[in-house]
């Protein structure tokens, strides 16, 4: 029995717009340093789980980069999609090979693009998990503790403690909720025994695919029962098909009365927008942040991404977002930057009219 992970790395490119694209989405962008976040996140498991037990689930489009990107792990360690079907079909095909490799294997699983800058700290918290997960047989989730009402976040309700885990204590999810709106964020925030969902989750790769027969059987057979997953190819391809596109969330985890969570003793950020990724760049007196050069005169709250030697100049303005790419210059209010992707929508129009 061995530790293994799964990086989920299929992302559309939709939030980042125009840094990032569907061919290169957030993870493959090196937006807070000079690795991308992949690369990060591949990092933060030295020591942990080596590259001989870790996969990476992502796009046709994207598998190639990944290779380059990380060349340690061992051929076939890159597990191309045929097609998007959410999260839980990524993970039951994770899933499915590791059980098929290691039938007591534990795996974590862990997105692609999120900010955790205590990679210490984050191996302890995964240790936990997985050894839970491991003896409980139970799936266990990390919540992470907020610092603000974010409104961006699932969130989970605090339950009962029911073990601990290499010194961590262990509860019960009472309860998932999707995004809530500002006001009750603000509540949470107040009352305490909610943390966000980080989306970071451990299980024996056979109490998971156990979970998702039951939860979600069309997946399972299609994925699983018929061997697809470890055969790959056109049964694969096949699979993908038939299986349902659900979140592991809704799919598996609000159904199941197998989960536990720990919290997470680290950091942490999924970089949702322009607005989160502010957050971990350098500012002014002002609150200005840039990455790239920027020349702020009577301006406050403003964001500016360029490309090195690009100089972003803003004069008498506040709360806005300025990003700028080779051939594309992209302003948007900072509180409406997630909406960056509607304007990577009408541009890909653009592109495809006659």
């Amino acid at each position: 029995m061995a530790l293994h992970a799964a990086i989920l790395a299929g992302g559309s490119g939709t939030r980042f717009w125009p840094l990032s694209t569907g061919n290169r989405p957030k993870h493959l962008l090196a937006l807070l340093g000079r690795r991308t976040l992949l690369e990060e996140t591949a990092a933060r498991l030295r020591g942990l789980v080596p590259p001989s037990r870790t996969l990476v689930v992502t796009a046709r489009s994207q598998a190639a980069e990944v290779r380059r990107l990380l060349p340690r792990l061992p051929a076939g360690a890159v597990v191309a999609e045929p097609r998007p079907r959410n999260t839980a079909a990524a993970i039951a095909l994770a899933a499915a090979r590791v059980l098929a490799e290691d039938p007591g294997g534990v795996l974590l699983v862990l997105p692609a693009d999120h900010w955790i800058p205590d990679a210490a700290s984050f191996r302890r918290t995964m240790a936990a998990a997985a050894e839970r997960a491991r003896t409980a047989g139970t799936l266990v989730l990390v919540g992470v503790e907020p610092d603000r009402p974010a409104t961006g976040y699932g969130y989970l309700k605090v339950g009962k403690r029911t073990g601990d885990g290499r010194g961590l204590e262990v509860r019960a999810v009472d309860r998932f909720t999707e995004k809530p709106d500002r006001r009750t964020a603000e509540r949470r925030l107040r009352a305490g025994g909610w943390l966000w969902n980080a989306g970071m989750f451990a299980w024996r790769a056979d109490a998971f695919l156990e979970e998702a027969r039951r939860h979600l059987p069309d997946l399972h057979r299609a994925l699983v029962a018929s061997g697809a997953a470890v055969r790959g190819g056109a049964a694969l391809a096949r699979a993908y098909d038939r299986a349902p596109a659900v979140s592991v969330d809704y799919g598996v985890l609000e159904k199941s009365d197998r989960v536990e969570m720990v919290a997470a003793g680290f950091r942490w950020d999924d970089l949702g927008s322009f607005a989160a990724l502010a957050r971990h760049l350098p500012r002014d007196a002002a609150g200005n942040a840039s990455r790239g050069r920027l020349l702020a005169v009577d301006a406050r709250g403003v964001v500016a991404v360029g490309p090195e030697g690009h100089l972003t100049a803003v004069l008498g303005v506040e709360g806005l977002a300025v990003i700028t790419v080779p051939g594309a210059t992209v302003v948007v209010p900072l509180d409406r930057c997630e909406e960056v992707r509607a304007l990577g929508e009408a541009a890909g129009r653009r592109r495809r009219r006659p």
